[in-house]
């Protein structure tokens, strides 16, 4: 589910929380990270179990319907297509989902009132009847309608996402990755004729390892970090960058020097990448220029370990 560059972003904002904090408690500082990782996983069963949760909620509306003391045409012959879908059904019995969500208490029994707000605007919704009404069936086409419920009536809720932000400080900030996270899902059992897979949190053993010796080995290596960049910033107040540019650097030089094992092209390209993200425009050509200008003179005086120079 996540790759080092998901794990880069993920240090990055412990490191900025880390500092700004003055926090000197490193081990404190690795449990907040590694909370922060584990919390996505969370928001992402969240998300798969909401959606399988709508189509029981819509199941209960045609019960109700039916059980009126008047019911009218409609309520006596109710299209069951989403209740029915397919993909919302392997979601429903799912093993791997299910246990995860359980070891997690990962549920919606206490919110209820929140599925059902969310059905009920999806009932309005001219794209919902629309499915229903459609002549084309099939796990494909039902998964389809699932991405659309996703992006169009889910994403957008507004009270979803108060209901997130009051749950963890950490789900805003990891929305739109979760999101993506789930369609690929989706569209990975599509891709599959139908087998729909619940993705890891780690794609490698190995890279919980990476984003934890990273985060440490960035705050021990301060001093030494430092100390590289403001040699090639001699013409810049080192207090006056702004601290996001500072731990970019940092990262770029701990990866460079402490982790061989990883191309020095591909670490380079990463945080250039970062600061794309991270940077104001102006700061970004700094950050960029700086690294360019280290990983040159530290190729050259063979600092880093096992790299030939070019």
């Amino acid at each position: 589910m996540l790759n080092r560059r998901h794990l880069r972003v993920k240090v990055l904002q412990s490191l900025y929380a880390y500092y700004q904090s003055n926090n000197e408690d490193l081990t404190n500082g690795e449990k907040e990270l590694m909370l922060s990782i584990e919390k996505i996983y969370d928001l992402y069963l969240h998300q798969l179990i909401l959606l399988a949760d709508l189509a029981d909620e819509e199941e209960r509306i045609i019960e109700e319907n039916l059980n009126k003391q008047l019911p009218s045409h409609k309520d006596l012959n109710p299209s069951r297509r989403f209740a029915e879908n397919e993909c919302l059904q392997q979601l429903r019995n799912n093993e791997k989902l299910l246990k995860d969500a359980r070891k997690r208490r990962v549920n919606w029994q206490e919110n209820k009132d929140l599925i059902r707000k969310i059905t009920n605007s999806l009932r309005q919704q001219q794209y919902y009847h629309n499915h229903l009404e459609s002549e084309e069936t099939g796990f494909d086409d039902d998964a389809r309608f699932v991405i659309r419920v996703l992006k169009k009536t889910v994403m957008p809720f507004e009270n979803l996402h108060a209901f997130y932000e009051e749950k963890s400080i950490y789900w805003l900030v990891d929305w739109e990755l979760v999101n993506k996270m789930v369609i690929k899902t989706l569209k990975n059992a599509i891709e599959s004729e139908g087998k729909l897979q619940i993705m890891e949190l780690f794609k490698d053993p190995s890279d919980k390892v990476f984003a934890k010796e990273l985060f440490k080995r960035t705050i021990l290596n301060h001093d030494e970090s430092d100390k590289i960049i403001s040699a090639k910033t001699k013409n810049w107040d080192v207090e006056r960058i702004a601290l996001m540019d500072m731990i970019i650097m940092q990262m770029a030089m701990t990866e460079i020097l402490k982790f061989p094992e990883i191309p020095v092209k591909v670490s380079l390209n990463e945080y250039i990448e970062l600061s794309k993200m991270y940077s104001t425009p102006k700061s970004k050509v700094f950050v960029n220029g700086v690294l360019d200008k280290l990983v040159d003179d530290m190729v050259r005086e063979k600092k880093i370990p096992g790299h030939i120079p070019r």
